[in-house]
């Protein structure tokens, strides 16, 4: 690991606060939990300058309003860079890994050239950044952060237990555990220490499912997680009382280690003791259709549903409708968000058929994209079919809403197997779309087994407040990671 030495700093006013840089992969997730770190750091006075992609920038503003939110921040400001791909690119589905080698042709040269140029974004009542936190895959943020001399902070937006699989996977792949595909799904991962038991190569993360340990994007994860180890310090999105065994394993390796999350819920702890209020914010790259929250007031107490797969899951037409019909002979009722661009067919393919939409009227809702925080917190919620995202998942924790879990791609494989197997606060669908199937986990969540994951939720939810509020593991964690932050200009 890095030395946490003090980094030399050329002469400033002491008076002026600490300066980060703030730089995530520019996806929608990554994007909204880095967000929530920067708005943190404000209310802990110091200055924070958040970088983005151009493309993320013009969405984020368009669509999550966060220039008015951050206006009441005299020490924010945003930069934006490009990724390298068209404005047409998709940036969904498995083309999302376009993003990863456009940034490092692409972005990687023009931000050690914008970093240079404005002098390190000094300003006269702003110091040059002091500290950089940089999300995975950005390695050139490392680098540039070592040879400046400035501190470097990793930030993992995933799970520890996910983080953890991708950090051993030369381990994995020594043992043969890796590649995934054809050798044998459901055998036991030996090789991964504190999953002993549990964990299958299925539960391993997507990017492990390859016919070759050489094939490309495997060798770049591998690659650039292991770099982790060349930072400072780390941050992870997770509490404790959730992840405390694995966090003790990733700790034997990163030692100076903060578990600061769930984030969205620690930024809302804080915001009501400092401010004495709290309005639902958004780093939202799509519109967010609030009818939603009208139609579920007029719906009994945990009695629907909400189905959302996230910002980059693409599902076939087939897929569509075979969630479709499962969900209708469950019986419930149900709130599905639909992107637009998330499903794959043709538009007549890709539509409910009429009939189906018409008989189910009454307990259905449809919307392009939700206020998520606000529908998961709703009293009629009462099941969440998701895709396994880290956010998605702490939000339906820090809820209380039991999930269903039908991951897509990456570290939500492993996510949904720590759902239902050691939090055991859900279900886990992954590879299966059947209607069958679909009809009898809703089924089980939202009728037979109710009382049970409500219960176990519920419990989950008050590990969960509890941690961000005063005295709490993250909550303490996070004071740490100031004091670092502010131990840099000393």
């Amino acid at each position: 690991m890095a030395s946490t030495e003090k980094t030399p700093m050329n002469h400033q006013e002491p008076k002026l606060p600490p300066h980060v840089l703030i730089f995530p992969l520019p996806i929608q997730g990554h994007i909204n939990s880095m967000l929530r770190l920067a708005e943190l750091l404000c209310l802990s006075d110091v200055d924070v300058t958040f970088i983005t992609s151009d493309f993320s920038y013009n969405r984020i503003i368009k669509h999550g309003k966060v220039d008015s939110r951050f206006a009441r921040y005299p020490g924010f400001r945003f930069e934006s860079i490009t990724d390298g791909l068209p404005d047409d690119h998709p940036r969904a589905g498995e083309q999302v890994m376009d993003v990863f080698p456009s940034l490092k042709k692409v972005t990687g040269p023009l931000f050690k050239e914008m970093m240079v140029s404005k002098d390190l974004l000094a300003s006269e009542n702003r110091r040059p950044v002091t500290c950089i936190i940089s999300d995975c895959i950005i390695s050139f943020a490392i680098d540039f952060a070592i040879e400046k001399g400035i501190s470097i902070v990793y930030f993992r937006t995933i799970s520890a237990c996910s983080f953890w699989a991708f950090f051993r996977m030369q381990e994995l792949v020594e043992a043969d555990e890796i590649p995934v595909k054809g050798k044998g799904m459901d055998l036991l991962v030996k090789s991964l220490p504190g999953t002993e038991g549990f964990l299958r190569r299925r539960d391993l993360p997507g990017f492990c499912r390859v016919d070759d340990i050489n094939e490309p994007k495997l060798q770049e994860i591998k690659f650039e997680t292991r770099q982790n180890t060349r930072a400072h310090a780390a941050i992870l999105n997770t509490f404790e009382d959730l992840e405390g065994p694995i966090l003790s394993h990733i700790r034997s390796q990163i030692p100076n280690l903060y578990s600061i999350g769930p984030l969205h819920s620690h930024l809302k702890s804080r915001l009501q003791t400092k401010t004495k209020e709290f309005s639902e914010s958004s780093g939202s790259l799509w519109e967010e259709d609030r009818s939603c929250l009208t139609w579920l007031d007029s719906q009994p107490p945990k009695s629907v549903i909400y189905v959302s797969f996230g910002s980059i899951t693409i599902i076939t037409s087939d897929q569509l409708l075979e969630f479709w019909y499962g969900l209708v002979n469950s019986g419930q009722r149900f709130l599905w968000v639909m992107r637009p661009d998330s499903i794959t067919g043709n538009d007549s393919e890709s539509k409910i058929p009429t009939e189906l939409e018409e008989g189910t009227k009454a307990r259905v809702y449809t919307v392009d994209w939700a206020p998520q925080e606000e529908v998961l917190n709703h009293p009629a919620i009462g099941g969440f079919v998701t895709h396994s995202g880290w956010n998605s998942t702490l939000e339906s924790i820090v809820a209380g809403v039991p999930m269903i879990c039908w991951p897509y791609f990456g570290d939500q494989l492993t996510n949904s197997r720590f759902v239902s197997e050691v939090w055991k606060i859900g279900l886990d669908m992954k590879d299966t779309c059947d209607r069958v199937v679909i009809e009898k986990m809703v089924r089980e969540v939202m009728d037979v087994k109710k009382e049970e994951f409500l219960e176990r939720a519920d419990q989950m939810a008050k590990l969960a407040r509890k941690s961000v509020r005063e005295g709490g593991s993250s909550y303490c964690n996070f004071e740490r990671f100031v004091e670092y932050i502010r131990s840099l200009i000393l």
